[in-house]
């Protein structure tokens, strides 16, 4: 498996196919070897295109990070890096909920690597905002702040990184208990909704630059986690955004996390559907 090393962190990455170069960026903290995101890596890649996959920061093989504004900018930062450090040039930039987040802020932070950008699942709205600061932060910040550095790295939050990535035992007990206190509170306090900002670390300022050719899927009106609202905001707010209807119907967050759950499936395994719409949307803004 390649690793890249960027910005003080190795990554574990894979380039799928030839020609156009895109990138994957799947949600949470799960990984690039997690059921679906090969399958849209290798679809995408059929229709002549150059496709990355990668572990941010913080998942699957990839070495943890602390640094940063908040976690999805310092991964955003990092897939800028590793855009460079292939020499792949402007890209298409993909992802859904907590990859959205991070392909968003790599379009306005970093549009010079850009080509286009495409959007699913993107987290919003209270609850889902305040759920996701308690889920990547909150306990990470409980455990150190009662029990230590060794207690954070006991925290099943972890175990995928550390089964796959040893070295991130010890990079975790050798972070200063109060300096990662510090910083889960600053990372908590980036998913607080603001009106000024589309997304979590994305001010309306830092929208405006996000010129390239944008495609968003409308979110659920069931999904209470990624809100149909926080897609349409979205989708109005940038200068070149269209929005379209998912291929799949209104539950189908909730039936994948169901799914993902009970065993019997995974949260991202019917991801490439995408595949056929991105291929289109891309021949249309002149992107294949």
């Amino acid at each position: 498996m390649p690793i890249a090393h960027v910005n003080d962190v190795d990554i574990a990455y894979e380039l799928i196919g030839e020609g156009r170069p895109w990138v994957i960026t799947p949600g949470g903290r799960f990984s690039k070897d997690d059921g679906g995101i090969r399958e849209l890596a290798e679809a995408l890649a059929a229709g002549a295109n150059q496709v990355l996959i990668w572990d941010r920061p913080n998942c699957g093989a990839s070495q943890v990070c602390f640094t940063g504004e908040s976690e999805s900018t310092m991964q955003a930062d990092t897939l800028a890096a590793l855009i460079d450090h292939l020499d792949l040039g402007p890209t298409v930039v993909i992802g859904g909920s907590g990859g959205a987040r991070v392909s968003m802020l790599t379009a306005a932070r970093h549009p010079e690597l850009t080509a286009g950008l495409a959007m699913w699942w993107i987290s919003g709205g209270p609850f889902g905002l305040m759920t996701l600061a308690v889920h990547y932060c909150g306990q990470n910040l409980a455990k150190a702040w009662t029990e230590g550095m060794h207690a954070v790295a006991e925290l099943p939050e972890w175990e995928e990184s550390l089964a796959r990535n040893p070295s991130n035992r010890q990079r975790i007990l050798d972070q200063d208990r109060a300096e990662f206190v510090r910083t889960m509170e600053r990372w908590m306090l980036v998913y607080y909704p603001r009106d000024d900002q589309l997304v979590p670390g994305v001010d309306d300022a830092d929208a405006a630059r996000i010129t390239m050719p944008t495609l968003v899927f409308r979110s659920g009106e069931s999904d209470a986690w990624h809100t149909r609202a926080t897609s349409e905001a979205v989708a109005a707010g940038l200068p070149d955004a269209q929005i379209v209807e998912p291929p799949w119907g209104d539950r189908e967050w909730l039936d994948r996390s169901a799914a993902r759950l009970s065993g019997e499936g995974a949260l991202f395994g019917r991801w490439p559907l995408l595949a056929e719409p991105l291929l289109a949307w891309a021949k249309e803004e002149g992107l294949d």
